[in-house]
């Protein structure tokens, strides 16, 4: 995707939100910025191809595998917005507060399970995974842990731009049932 609509969405004279910049990142991080803009929602961004592969996730993610999450795909962002925090100022594209509600580093899954269990992947299945729109992963995160899956959802409706997708999480060791995303709204 690249940072091209990053950089057009925003005024950087007016936002202390990095620059965009592609960047070799520190390695398979992720991040989980609570964004109480127009609407709050969480921005779940995984760290890959030098950039922050992008979600925003209305109702945050969940530990509870019965809670299919819906994930827009939003434009990526620069590695450098890792650990942002701050408020965008009124007037500017995603205008509000953004706090780092967890982080962590993920892994990605192989694409088919043996015995029930998740075997870890190669970022080559992981790039693939991700274009077919069934991309399994790993996260070891301050509040987030265990198996999750991004599935793409077929645009089901008039005008729909296709960055839809669900974010679930799989069933293992790291179930929370039920989860209340609620109950943690500091930062880590």
């Amino acid at each position: 995707m690249g940072l091209e609509e990053y950089q057009r969405k925003r005024r950087f004279s007016e936002t202390p939100e990095p620059p965009p910049k592609l960047a070799k990142g520190k390695g398979q991080r992720f991040v989980v910025q609570r964004h109480r803009a127009t609407r709050l929602h969480y921005d779940f961004r995984l760290e890959m191809e030098g950039v922050l592969k992008s979600w925003a996730v209305p109702k945050g993610p969940s530990l509870d595998p019965a809670d299919k999450r819906l994930a827009m795909q939003v434009e990526d962002h620069p590695v450098s917005y890792f650990d942002f925090e701050g408020i965008i100022p009124e007037g500017n594209y995603g205008a509000g507060t953004v706090m780092v509600w967890d982080v962590g580093t993920w892994e990605p899954l192989s694409p088919e399970a043996k015995n029930g269990k998740y075997l870890p992947g190669t970022e080559t299945e992981a790039q693939a995974m991700l274009k077919k729109g069934d991309f399994k992963f790993r996260l070891h995160g301050k509040r987030l842990n265990g198996d999750f899956a991004l599935i793409h959802m077929k645009a089901r409706r008039p005008g729909s731009k296709g960055t839809e997708w669900l974010l679930i999480k799989k069933h293992d060791d790291d179930v929370v049932e039920p989860f209340d995303i609620d109950s943690y709204d500091t930062s880590i």
